[in-house]
This record gives C-alpha cells, sequence and structure tokens, in this order.
C-alpha cells in the first residue's frame, strides 16, 4: 500500500473527496446524471502554524472535517428537496430577517455545536452515568474504567447498527464503501476502473469510523489513570479530556494510514472491523460517482505512474 494523500466522505447520494486544498463533491442527481462541485478549502492547520503540531492538529482536523462536511452535505441535500415552491414558515422569515445573507452559516454552525454536544453527552457522559450504578459492587478503578470503556462502545454500535436500518442512511453506507473502495484501488497500483474498484476492500486504515473506536480505546486508558472521586468531577474529566483524547487518537490513526508493519496493522484491527458495520458493498453507479469525485482532484495516472511503474497506465483518448 502506498499512501496516496486522498480522503473523502459519503454525502447524500454522492461523495466528496479531498486532496490537499481541492475538494470535489460528485452525486448522482434525480435524473441520473452526476453533478461535480469542486471547490477550495484551506484548513485550520495550514493557516495558523500552532494548530499543526502533533496531538494538537487532530482536534483542528475534526474541526475542519466537520464544516467540509456540513457543506458537501448542503450541496447534496440540494437536488433532493421537495416543495421548494411552499411559502416560508415564520421561523425561515425570522432566521432571514435576523441573520440575512449568513443564516445559511448561522444555521450550520448551531449544527455543528449541537452535534458536538450531543455526542460528548451520549458517548462519553452517559457510559460514566451507567457505569457509576456499579460502584456498589465493583470497587477497582481499573474494572470501572474498562466497563466505562466497553459502555461506550456498546452504545455506538447500537446507535450504528439503529439508523442502518434506515434506507437513506443504508445507501450512505454504500456509497462511504464506494469511498473506501476507490482508495484503496489506487493505493495497492490498480488502475481506477469500475472492476478493479468493485474488487476492491470496502475497509482503510485512515476511516473515521476508525478514529472513533479508536478515541473510545485510548478514552479507556487515560480513565484508568484519571481518577476523581466526585460523580461531578468525573463528568468534568470526561469533556476536558476530549480533545487531548481525540489529538492522539487523529496521530495513531495518522501513523496507521502510512505504515503497512504488522504491529500496526494488529492495532487497526478494532477499527476495520467497526466499518462492517458502516461501510457496505457499492453498486456500480456509485462506484462511477466516486470515480468522478476522484478523477477532479487527483492525478491518478501520474501517481500510479510514480508509485507502481509496473502497473500498465491506460493511454489517453483522443479529444
Amino acid at each position: 500500500m502506498k499512501y496516496s494523500g486522498i480522503g473523502g466522505q459519503a454525502v447524500i447520494e454522492g461523495i466528496m473527496m479531498k486532496n490537499k486544498d481541492d475538494y470535489a463533491t460528485a452525486v448522482r442527481k434525480p435524473n441520473g446524471e452526476i453533478e461535480i462541485q469542486k471547490e477550495k478549502y484551506v484548513s485550520m492547520s495550514e493557516k495558523v502554524k500552532l494548530f499543526g503540531l502533533p496531538f494538537v492538529r487532530g482536534v483542528f482536523s475534526f474541526a475542519d472535517s466537520m464544516i467540509l462536511g456540513m457543506r458537501t452535505l448542503s450541496f447534496s441535500a440540494s437536488f433532493f428537496e421537495d416543495d421548494e415552491d411552499s411559502e416560508p414558515g415564520k421561523f425561515e422569515l425570522w432566521l432571514d430577517k435576523v441573520f440575512g445573507e449568513k443564516v445559511e452559516k448561522v444555521l450550520m454552525g448551531f449544527v455543528m455545536v449541537f452535534s458536538v454536544v450531543m455526542a460528548i453527552a451520549i458517548f462519553m457522559v452517559l457510559p460514566l452515568l451507567i457505569a457509576n450504578v456499579f460502584r456498589l459492587v465493583i470497587h477497582s478503578e481499573t474494572v470501572m474504567a474498562v466497563l466505562e470503556g466497553v459502555i461506550r462502545i456498546a452504545i455506538f454500535v447500537t446507535y450504528i447498527k439503529l439508523i442502518s436500518r434506515m434506507e437513506d442512511i443504508r445507501r450512505t453506507f454504500m456509497y462511504h464503501g464506494a469511498e473506501h473502495k476507490c482508495i484503496n484501488c489506487l493505493e495497492h497500483g490498480m488502475t481506477l476502473t469500475v472492476d478493479h474498484v468493485r474488487a476492491s476492500s470496502k475497509q482503510h486504515k485512515r476511516c473515521g469510523t476508525s478514529f472513533l473506536i479508536i478515541v473510545m480505546i485510548i478514552s479507556i486508558l487515560f480513565f484508568m489513570v484519571v481518577r476523581v472521586d466526585n460523580v461531578w468531577m468525573r463528568i468534568v474529566s470526561r469533556i476536558i479530556l476530549v480533545p487531548v483524547i481525540a489529538g492522539v487518537s487523529y496521530e495513531f490513526l495518522r501513523l496507521a494510514g502510512r505504515s503497512d508493519s504488522a504491529l500496526v496493522n494488529l492495532l487497526s484491527k478494532p477499527g476495520m472491523w467497526m466499518q462492517n458495520l458502516t461501510t457496505k458493498e457499492p453498486d456500480d453507479s456509485m462506484i462511477e460517482v466516486a470515480i468522478a469525485a476522484v478523477n477532479e482532484v487527483f492525478d491518478w495516472k501520474a501517481y500510479l505512474r510514480e508509485n507502481f511503474p509496473e502497473t500498465e497506465i491506460p493511454e489517453e483518448e483522443p479529444s
């Protein structure tokens, strides 16, 4: 495997692929055509050097992913909005009056903040409160930290299982699989064709799902060491340590995405297993969307020539 530098995410009936500052979102519209939007996004770590330091950059990389994710989701959703001709409600009119042209950015900001708060509440605080019930019979802080971690993972798995029953989410997971397959196809030295992509793995070590499971595992290690007696202080410690845990987890994920060592591959197994829940096998039409997004931001032929000289690259078709 050769690191390519490209990454992406699934959106509504489409895929976003990013390479350096360029990103492209390809969406399969209701009429069957593929619509592509290509733009630039400069990450926070590029704008502020401090944000690019090891163990700091993970938090800002996560913030970049959320911002970019909201933008691309908004673009993909625009092709599937209903009742476009209906009259706006009172709340929409109030938002337009107060925020004007900035209303979309304000809403995106609110959704991101709300999402982060809910994620911390559900996946960090709630497991602590559930585990705290067992303190009457468990007196070992190490066992309690492990129990809390197991509950955290169980909540996450249950959440994924429940939402995967929804048709729209299931299709998004299929596009997620197409995204991984495209990247794996190239990073294993194969040309970007539907057949080669279909034959590639739907699991990838740099996946956001792996990041989340790594966060949950590393949190167990942190909370074995950080010990406080008061339940309210435990809640505060869970919230305060989120950026620290995220920073450490990001460094491991970054290493895993660039390494093929036996140890790194072994440590990556839990995240790869978890991807079986968040990626599904795509159909050929979804693979075509993923290829279209890659073609907009990545010269994969040049990449293959440099890293896999043995691969036969197809000649350019005359225009």
